[in-house]
């Protein structure tokens, strides 16, 4: 058992608070190594797999040192994935709340109009993609000059999407009196020249995790037809009973075909891919997470930045052409501790790509035994009596943590001259509110949004009914998702 407490770090109580909301027990492994490492300003080279609590490794020593009252950026976030971004993004909101840490996601495919308004706004940490960050740079809408901290995420699959010309290139811009952190699953060569060339004597951190993918994660491979594969799929699942289930495939065409024949089919399922707007995106993965639906179907774009908890299978109903796809796939599974099951479908001629992911990763992939008819007819009563019971919804981690958070609407901004002091006056000002009951306060031209801690939302709501702010009326409401 794990001996060592959060409490040891001499962490803040703001960010302890958020912390224990947010349901984190012991740090994990790389927890344990990275976080003190952080707090004495060290720049860190992090070997480690995905699942292994990473984000909060960066995400919590950097929240505890972030200055609060500097208006500029003092973190970059550099990945792969708009979905890594926003993960990534609202990790550090999450862990900063309570501390009233900003943190904004900027990404493609989003209006660029929307996030130059928000980088207006005193933000403390921006989370993004490389072309997106760079674009913002060129325009002059992301200000660099107070950046003390920059992570890399994913750094190997930034090298395999061709980002890593662009990492360099943001790099080149940033105050060199900076802490570099770079996580990366696997450490190619041009990653080390990066390291070489851009870091202040990193220490390396290897996190051999006790349980490796191969402990973790059964894999299972059936080699199939390629018009055999539906036939198989169901053979599968009927026989597997997956509880939640990500399945991947090579495009976007194939994703949208196979969850037109599973809907046909009577499954519960959805598509992910690049080819949707984000905000399609967004929703999918809240949907997945709160456990709406049983199967993503999803294109390798899924394979980062969704943190989903209990998904039990993968299924690779393509084989990927990246190697290090497959780990990126799989690694969906068996996380948090728990168990999971891999199964790959392998077409005669795809078979040498299944035998160069196990020689290149030391994995050994049984072949399955297609089940028998019998066992299918079994399982697909047992299926169908699980399809009927409403899913259960699944844990959301930052539940907890909101439950005592209410988001106000205030109908006033700065085209009525409103400014944050002048809504915490009047907030401050309300029977049995405190400075610290006070969270986040974000100020737009016609409106204006603040957090109120503490489960104290309802009473600032009906105070702010009847008091004016900078001697105005303006309408309130508990904001809207």
């Amino acid at each position: 058992m794990n001996s060592l407490n959060f409490k040891d770090f001499n962490l803040s109580q703001d960010i302890l608070e958020s912390i224990e909301k947010l349901g984190y027990k012991n740090p994990s492994e790389v927890q344990e190594k990275v976080i003190p490492l952080i707090l004495s300003d060290k720049d860190l080279v992090v070997k480690a797999q995905t699942g292994s609590g990473k984000t909060a490794a960066f995400a919590i020593p950097i929240c505890e040192k972030i200055e609060l009252q500097e208006k500029y950026p003092q973190v970059l976030i550099l990945s792969p994935t708009r979905e890594l971004a926003l993960q990534i993004k609202d990790d550090f909101s999450n862990i900063g709340r309570f501390k009233r840490i900003r943190s904004a996601a900027i990404y493609g495919k989003e209006p660029i109009s929307l996030q130059i308004n928000t980088l207006k706004q005193r933000i403390h940490v921006v989370s993004g993609t490389p072309g997106r960050v760079m674009d913002h740079i060129e325009r002059g809408t992301l200000s660099l000059g107070k950046i003390k901290y920059l992570v890399i995420d994913e750094a190997d699959e930034m090298l395999n999407m061709g980002f890593i010309g662009q990492v360099t290139e943001i790099i080149k811009k940033l105050p060199t009196k900076r802490l570099t952190l770079l996580f990366s699953a696997t450490i190619p060569t041009e990653i080390l020249k990066l390291c070489d060339s851009y870091m202040n004597n990193p220490v390396s951190i290897d996190i051999q995790s006790k349980n490796s993918t191969a402990d973790r994660i059964e894999q299972t491979y059936y080699e199939v037809l390629v018009n055999e594969k539906f036939n198989l799929l169901n053979k599968v699942i009927y026989t597997n009973l997956p509880e939640s289930a990500i399945i991947f495939c090579r495009t976007k065409a194939n994703v949208d075909s196979l969850v037109s024949e599973m809907k046909n089919e009577g499954y519960s399922c959805a598509a992910l891919h690049g080819g949707m707007l984000q905000t399609e995106r967004t929703e999918v993965i809240n949907s997945f997470k709160r456990g709406d639906f049983m199967f993503l179907v999803a294109t390798d774009v899924a394979a980062r930045g969704i943190d989903v908890d209990n998904i039990t299978h993968v299924i690779n109903y393509d084989i990927p052409m990246e190697k290090e796809s497959y780990v990126h796939r799989i690694g969906r599974t068996g996380r948090a501790g728990n168990t999971g099951f891999a199964i790959t479908f392998v077409s005669p001629r795809e078979y040498r790509f299944l035998k160069e992911i196990e020689e290149y990763f030391r994995f050994e992939i049984n072949e399955g035994k297609i089940p028998s008819l019998e066992d299918v007819e079994k399982g697909k009563k047992l299926f169908a009596e699980k399809a009927r019971l409403k899913p259960k919804p699944k844990k959301s981690k930052s539940k907890e943590l909101n439950k005592e958070i209410t988001k106000i609407y205030i109908g006033a901004g700065k085209k009525k001259k409103i400014r944050p002091g002048d809504i915490a006056g009047t907030v401050s000002s309300i029977d049995g509110i405190n400075p610290e009951d006070i969270g986040i306060i974000e100020i737009q031209d016609n409106f204006s949004y603040v957090d109120i801690f503490s489960g104290k939302g309802t009473l600032v709501l009906e105070a702010l009914k009847h008091k004016t702010i900078k001697g105005k009326t303006v309408r309130v409401a508990i904001a809207k998702k």
